[in-house]
């Protein structure tokens, strides 16, 4: 279980549900120092919420970068952030990875796996997400996409065999309270609070990551 934190000294970090785009969007470049960047949106119509994007096969509506210079659109001040969204305020929030932290991103099974694991062990954790398409993304210190693979080789697992997919610099993932067309929306698995404000490196993560996923795959082959 995550530790009870002093709601008086812990950041007014936006809620799972219900706070608006806007203020999340602040709130996460104020509180935490991430740069933020707007997304798609999602726009009803003939009975049915559709991808700002105009695709009717979009992949993911309503949660993908609108533009293709979204990198550059990101900004880490609140007061930019409550101007741009203030523009289009439905726009989903893209956090960009490899700047203030990269993702460890694994299958919701193998990651709640990992997750108890690694909280038996004490490992100090950052922020988790959760996906609606059940994935989760491990938040850890930049600089880690590009030596993942070679960690997971080091353990005896080959990095196509596991599904432990790192992101880092020029890539980006979804914050909460971002919604995925009637999939539903992003949520904290464990919500950034002072106490994880340290994020941990890839490498305390990695091995119990790995095996989690390994677990997984072999699972899923035997089925």
């Amino acid at each position: 279980m995550e530790e009870s934190i002093d709601v008086t000294r812990t950041p007014q970090i936006p809620k799972q549900r219900g706070d608006l785009l806007l203020d999340a969007a602040a709130r996460y470049a104020e509180e935490r120092h991430w740069d933020v960047s707007p997304g798609t949106w999602l726009e009803p119509g003939a009975g049915m919420e559709r991808c700002s994007c105009g695709a009717a096969d979009c992949p993911s509506p309503g949660a993908h970068p609108a533009r293709d210079d979204w990198a550059a659109q990101a900004t880490g001040s609140a007061v930019v952030a409550r101007r741009i969204w203030g523009k289009t305020p439905r726009a989903s929030i893209l956090l960009p990875t490899g700047r203030s932290f990269d993702a460890l991103d694994v299958p919701e099974t193998a990651g709640f796996l990992a997750l108890a694991r690694m909280e038996r062990m004490n490992i100090e954790l950052g922020p988790i997400t959760c996906t609606p398409d059940r994935r989760m993304h491990f938040f850890v210190l930049p600089g880690a996409a590009v030596k993942v693979p070679d960690m997971v080789r080091k353990l005896g697992w080959a990095p196509a065999s596991v599904d432990l997919v790192p992101h880092g610099e020029g890539d980006y993932v979804l914050a909460p309270p971002t919604r995925v067309g009637s999939r539903g929306s992003v949520q904290w698995a464990r919500r950034p609070t002072v106490s994880n404000r340290w994020l941990p490196d890839a490498e305390e993560l990695v091995s119990a990551l790995a095996y989690a996923c390994g677990r997984e795959s072999a699972a899923s082959r035997g089925r």
